[in-house]
């Protein structure tokens, strides 16, 4: 008979408890994952993948180690736990450390309600096969097209639950559905890329394959024969499909490992403005059919919906217990953790304010600039917030897209550069990140 994922946290817990620990938790993580590739109107390639993973998170006194495996035979579980006893006696001490109290755990533990699961059936790789040929043969009908780099469909299920010391015990069970498809235009070294996807929790959401295919191509042949911009200063556009990575940055900073490190360009600006003033970043846990809704996060914490940043001004750091002892501040219950890691402050969905003008509007305010359609490599100084990265799109003449770009960079400060954004209206509201086209002033560009 099958174990549930709860006995085999709860043996954990027993098995840790008894070699020695004073207190415990204990993550297992099932799934199956489907993937099917095509390739000139044929399977490429298949995969299929199932498997489960064990984390385990011993305390013993103020010392702290994490073990993990795949194998749930109770010998095994005994073995780490014993091993994880005997790491965590030699690990240093950290006055952080320690569960949560029980008068701090989560209550509402239904996950149902925030429909992460979808119940159909999972799609046969026939049918998976199917989505990605049609994808590719619509890029393929574009005569700007030479080939389709890859056409990919895919299938996640994964169920996860958690058990501690302190009488947690929980879990929840995730799917996720993706099809992508990656056009070329031109040959040689006038070659050029471009892509279109989809993911969603339920399959009945996702865009169909023909329209996904037809995207990729049409951006694909608009990139043909770039070259690049002047070099200068200039306001940049960021694409709604990149205007995250913008965002992003800011999150990063105001992580609450970075702030109690000292390593962070923003360590200094809490309750100070960060953005515009019209402009908050809301963090809401749960939105439904949402990838990463939760009602709790990895130590047990209730989630709620919350500001990171309002009316401009950074309102918060985003903690998990440890590092929320470590600042003097109560946990936001931001914790994630993986099987072979403790836990650390991460986020859920964020949404930034939107504007009220298209990105068409933003493009004739901007006048003369870059529309950024796709980034590659980073330089970012974690302590100044300077920023600097190879950039690639199109650039504008009097609101007007006259040409393609690429071999570009961009350069700014990340402190200056998100005082002067303006959003526009095109965020995606199923994304985990909902963000729109943004549009910031006087950067500087390396081109020609």
């Amino acid at each position: 008979m099958t174990r549930s994922l709860s006995d085999i946290t709860q043996s954990m817990i027993d098995a840790a408890l008894k070699a020695g620990a004073d207190s415990c938790d204990a993550l297992a993580v099932d799934g199956t994952s489907v993937s099917i590739s095509v390739l000139n109107g044929a399977l490429e390639h298949a995969e299929r993948s199932e498997g489960i993973d064990i984390g385990l998170r011993v305390l013993v006194g103020q010392k702290q180690a994490n073990v993990s495996s795949s194998d749930v035979n109770p010998e095994t579980i005994s073995e780490m736990s014993e091993r994880a006893v005997a790491m965590a006696k030699e690990a240093p001490d950290d006055p952080n450390l320690g569960l949560a109290d029980a008068s701090q755990l989560a209550t509402s533990l239904d996950t149902d309600t925030l429909e992460l699961f979808d119940p159909s059936e999972e799609p046969d790789p026939a049918q998976l096969q199917d989505f990605a040929l049609r994808a590719e043969a619509a890029a393929l009908k574009n005569d700007g097209i030479s080939q389709v780099q890859s056409a990919s469909a895919g299938y996640g299920r994964r169920r996860v639950h958690m058990t501690a010391s302190n009488g947690f015990s929980a879990g929840y069970a995730r799917t996720d559905s993706g099809l992508s498809c990656v056009a070329i235009s031109g040959e040689g070294t006038a070659m050029e890329r471009d892509y279109d996807y989809d993911s969603r929790v339920f399959r009945a959401d996702m865009r169909n394959a023909e329209e996904i295919g037809t995207r990729a191509a049409a951006r694909a042949v608009e990139r043909y024969g770039a070259r690049k911009p002047k070099t200068g200063a200039y306001p940049v556009l960021f694409d709604e499909r990149i205007a995250s990575s913008l965002v992003g940055h800011l999150l990063q900073a105001v992580n609450g490992a970075a702030i109690a490190r000292g390593s962070s360009w923003l360590r200094d600006a809490l309750g100070e403005q960060v953005l515009p003033k019209e402009l908050s970043i809301i963090e809401d846990p749960h939105r439904v059919r949402a990838f990463s809704s939760r009602l709790f996060d990895a130590e047990g914490l209730p989630t709620q919906r919350r500001a990171v940043v309002k009316n401009g001004v950074l309102q918060g750091w985003t903690l998990d217990l440890a590092n929320a002892r470590k600042l003097g501040m109560d946990s936001t219950a931001s914790a994630v953790r993986g099987t072979g890691s403790p836990p650390s402050p991460g986020l859920s969905n964020i949404a930034l304010t939107q504007g009220d003008k298209s990105r068409s509007e933003l493009l004739f305010e901007m006048g003369t600039g870059l529309l950024i359609t796709s980034m590659i490599g980073s330089t970012i100084n974690p302590n100044t917030g300077d920023y600097s990265r190879g950039a690639s799109g199109f650039w504008v003449e009097n609101g007007e897209i006259t040409y393609p770009v690429n071999e570009c960079t961009v350069a700014g400060n990340l402190r200056d550069m998100l005082m002067n954004i303006t959003p526009a209206n095109d965020a995606q509201p199923h994304l985990s990140r909902v963000v729109p086209s943004i549009l910031v002033e006087g950067l500087t560009l390396a081109g020609e």
